[in-house]
């Protein structure tokens, strides 16, 4: 914005405060001499329709013409949102002028203005405008919202119905559509150096990260870009060339562009200050404020977008960044001191707005004041690229001092390597002298060697050959000592040691149970059929044909015992080689068994002893192991 015709308005403002006025409202007159007029809230009176139900009947009626009253603040604002206020101007016309005039509203957030034109004849022409409506609908292509007043003789009151969902500056300017051109010219213009500077800025840094890969290039160009499209968002130019036909999103634009900008914020303040290393906590506390911030942003757009009006606590990521800055820069990291200064011309504009907002007056400076934030973000913009900058200049400066540092390293790194190589050369010489009569003497070894090899393969081969006959006389000698310890406990007196060495555990006795069942080959008792399939018990076997499971101690002695099947083999063993004169007692006592047990089960054994004794006296060779089948099937 052209800071010339600024000053001019502030000079207009505060001539216009000047004491002397009347009490009612104050009128504005037009003519040649006057090229525009800022309205002052003196010149501005207003009405609150809290219920938006007044029609403009009764608003000019005499009942409620009474209850204008003029602002009480340099700027009037809507301060209730979504809430319906009626303004009202007075212009003196003259109709000898040669000028054409408009009404110009400055604040480009309003959603909803309805104007009431008079129309010369007694009558009122209606006007709707606002952010809410098309901007290809606006008689005039700007980013303000303009409306073109006709000329009559005498006075004219102009009535305003304004509502908008945030807080908006009822800001009412005269101009004459001469002067309206060339001040739109110049502020466009201005516009251009502010966001061809954002440009300029953002695509220098997106190559320096495509160069050199370091984040904060990446995260400061889609800072600089998030700010631009904040500013196009707050100064109409978004919903003028990017969203000209959505004015539901241009509702909420703003607060997408707010929480990028907090986002990469912080995201550029980690990595130019590299707060991991820095300032741990601090980094702790920025990617918890990241996630917070993205949270409440989804939580406004999913539930209630009156919160995206709350602008204020966007100060806690940027006061949070600054103290960031002010707590590593103490810690002696040079880039930080433009960081600081950057990010606190930031802070200082942003607490000028919120000081503003609580109707501070006495601050408020114009044109100057509505575009203090833009000032502070370019303020910031030059620092963030000078800590930038100082950043780079100090990894260069690292580098160079690195570089001489292994340049005088490599520098008596070459002198020594010169000296170590003469050195070695002189060795190397004594050396290959030394290598040369030794290899004579080796030579003549080795050869030793190898006759020596060849005896010793031949004797390796012998010594083989020697081997696989002892495995072969091992192997029989085993099983024969396993034959004749399985006779021996097949027909003498053997104690349970010895017996265990060949019934060691369950699975061996029931694999020799499994044997001796099924000898003559498998039979099912109750289909007869010959095929079968393994059990659901080890060594038990199931028909193929009728599905009945046979188990391995079915239909012997062993049947329904209740000791374990290692100690019930001993027993029997012990039964058979003492004739079945052996006591319960004894064997209570060899076996660790209750005498009542062991007395079932010998009186069982006699019994079976008694039905087979002229098996057992045919001869010994199965010995014990003829009691075990109780009937052969």
């Amino acid at each position: 914005m052209d800071l010339v015709f600024r000053y001019v308005y502030v000079l207009l403002f505060f001539c216009l405060l000047a004491p002397g006025f009347a009490h009612g409202q104050q009128r504005v007159a037009i003519d040649d001499q006057r090229e525009q007029h800022i309205f002052t809230f003196k010149e501005i009176e207003r009405l609150e329709d809290p219920g938006g139900n007044l029609s403009f009947g009764q608003v000019t009626s005499p009942v409620f013409n009474k209850r204008f009253k003029a602002s009480a603040t340099s700027t009037p604002q809507n301060t209730r949102l979504n809430g319906v206020y009626w303004y009202r101007i007075k212009i003196a016309h003259q109709t000898t002028t040669d000028k054409e005039w408009l009404l110009e509203f400055f604040d480009q957030t309003i959603d909803h203005i309805t104007a009431y034109l008079p129309n010369g004849k007694g009558g009122y022409t209606i006007k709707r405008l606002g952010d809410a409506e098309d901007f290809r609908s606006r008689e005039f292509r700007h980013k303000n919202f303009e409306i073109p007043i006709k000329q009559f003789n005498g006075e004219d009151v102009y009535y305003f119905r304004i509502r908008s969902h945030q807080t908006a500056d009822i800001i009412v300017v005269l101009r004459s559509v001469n002067w309206f051109v060339q001040y739109a010219n110049d502020e466009y213009f201005t516009f251009g150096i502010f966001y061809g500077m954002i440009l300029i800025f953002g695509f220098y840094n997106l190559l320096m990260f495509a160069a050199v890969r370091l984040r904060q290039y990446l995260y400061y160009m889609l800072y600089l870009f998030s700010i631009g499209l904040y500013e196009m968002c707050t100064d109409g130019l978004a919903f003028q060339y990017l969203w000209p036909s959505n004015p539901a999103f241009n509702q909420y634009a703003f607060a997408i562009a707010l929480c990028l900008i907090s986002t990469f914020c912080l995201l550029f303040t980690r990595a130019l200050l590299h707060t991991k290393t820095n300032a741990p906590l601090l980094d702790k506390i920025i990617v918890t404020t990241i996630i917070v911030r993205i949270t409440f942003f989804f939580f406004c757009f999913g539930f209630n977008r009156s919160l995206f009006n709350y602008k204020f606590i966007e100060f806690i990521p940027l006061l949070l960044a600054f103290s960031t800055g002010v707590v590593v820069y103490l810690k002696g990291y040079r880039p930080a001191f433009y960081f600081v200064i950057g990010y606190g011309c930031l802070c200082f504009g942003f607490t000028y707005k919120i000081l503003i907002m609580l109707h501070l007056d006495w601050l408020n400076f114009g044109a100057i004041t509505y575009y203090s934030l833009t000032i502070s973000f370019i303020a910031e913009m030059i620092f963030l690229s000078l800590a930038i900058a100082a950043q780079v200049s100090g990894l260069k400066r690292t580098k160079e001092k690195a570089q001489r540092r292994m340049i005088t390293e490599m520098k008596k790194s070459r002198d020594l390597q010169h000296t170590l190589n003469k050195e070695l050369g002189h060795l190397v010489d004594l050396r290959t002298r030394e290598l040369q009569e030794k290899s004579a003497v080796v030579e003549a070894q080795n050869l030793a060697l190898a006759q020596n090899n060849e005896i010793l393969v031949k004797q390796a081969e012998e010594i083989s050959r020697m081997n696989v006959l002892l495995e072969k006389d091992n192997e029989e000698l085993h099983i024969s000592v396993v034959e004749v310890t399985r006779s021996r406990i097949m027909s003498e007196e053997v104690d349970f040691e010895e017996f265990s060495k060949i019934y060691p555990d369950n699975e061996s006795c029931f694999a020799y149970l499994a044997n001796l069942k099924w000898a003559n080959n498998y039979s099912c008792r109750k289909c007869g059929n010959d095929h079968y399939f393994a059990g659901h018990t080890p060594h038990s076997r199931r028909c193929a044909k009728c599905d009945y499971d046979e188990s391995v101690i079915a239909h012997t002695i062993f049947q329904h015992s209740r000791i374990p099947i290692t100690k019930a083999f001993y027993l029997l063993f012990l039964m058979y080689s003492s004739k079945g004169k052996i006591s319960s007692h004894k064997l209570s006592g060899i076996l660790n068994i209750r005498q009542g047990t062991c007395w079932s089960y010998s009186t069982k054994i006699k019994k079976l002893m008694d039905d087979k004794k002229k098996e057992l006296k045919q001869g010994t060779k199965e010995g014990w192991s003829k009691l075990v089948l109780e009937n052969h099937g």
